[in-house]
């Protein structure tokens, strides 16, 4: 509002309230709770690597072998075990409570920093340390590894898939399935085709459930009881071994065998279109 100074008849305006130049922090730029799962998630995985490179790969260029490399490789995917936790409930606490705008940016990040890289770092130092490998092969596998969830992320924000399903394997599942591969301390040849293979399930158009509900506390059991493995192999407990090597089998069964079921029901679906099509035909016919 303008005031004429009555003396000098000088119009002038009043000098806004201090309060009233503040301006509220945008909506875009608050975390949610989801986010800040989120942000757990990249946390994470960005520790999963300093574990890998501090633990691995540096007492083996130093030439220490103090047994370091076991506790650091347990802990590096025990963090991207947790990483996969923080992502199982952002989803959940997202769906029940108001995400911000950045939510799914956010996601995305995180979920190339834990289950990108930080697995396909685990490759790359696998094939450093190892006896039987090849640094430089397993480091294209590695490549591999991080383009594949770069486009499964990318693919992921740009389709959209019947509800309750995902197109391709999760990036989550994928990363443990990458470094269950690698704790089985199979011959390098076997690790790398296993490797590459896991690579190509996640850029797939292979169907896989999302887990809520029950699938939700099932895929959170079966991390918990990862972690309670990797917790003994690390401490040398007797039978941890064996059992490490079992949940890595199972975690490489699982990956292997849901894509199979995936694929049999499509043939059925598809069988079934096929009979519903020759019947409408046949039924039209005089």
């Amino acid at each position: 509002m303008t005031v004429i100074d009555p003396e000098t008849q000088a119009g002038w305006v009043p000098e806004a309230d201090e309060t009233d130049d503040e301006e509220e922090m945008p909506l875009s730029l608050r975390l949610s709770i989801a986010d800040t799962l989120t942000l757990g998630n990249a946390t994470c995985g960005f520790m999963a690597v300093y574990f890998t490179t501090t633990g691995i790969l540096i007492p083996h260029l130093s030439g220490d072998d103090s047994g370091m490399a076991r506790n650091s490789a347990a802990t590096a995917v025990i963090l991207m075990l947790c990483a996969a936790v923080f992502d199982l409930f952002d989803g959940l606490v997202a769906r029940k409570l108001r995400s911000s705008p950045m939510g799914a940016e956010l996601d995305n990040l995180s979920d190339l920093i834990s289950f990108g890289l930080a697995p396909a770092y685990f490759v790359l130092v696998y094939g450093m340390v190892a006896r039987d490998a090849h640094e430089r092969v397993a480091a294209v596998g590695a490549i591999v590894v991080l383009l594949a969830v770069v486009l499964r992320l990318a693919r992921f924000s740009c389709i959209t898939v019947k509800n309750g399903t995902f197109q391709g394997m999760p990036s989550p599942f994928g990363a443990l399935t990458v470094v269950s591969i690698v704790l089985l301390e199979l011959p390098f040849e076997a690790t790398l085709l296993a490797v590459v293979g896991t690579a190509w399930l996640m850029v797939s158009r292979v169907e896989y459930p999302k887990p809520r509900g029950v699938l939700a506390m099932a895929v959170l059991g079966w991390i918990v009881s990862a972690m309670g493995l990797l917790a003994a192999w690390a401490f040398d407990a007797p039978g941890g071994q064996v059992l490490l090597q079992m949940g890595c089998a199972l975690q490489i069964v699982m990956a292997a065998t849901i894509p199979l079921f995936a694929t049999a029901r499509r043939v059925n679906t598809f069988r079934d279109h096929r009979r519903e099509n020759r019947e409408a035909r046949a039924a039209q016919l005089p």
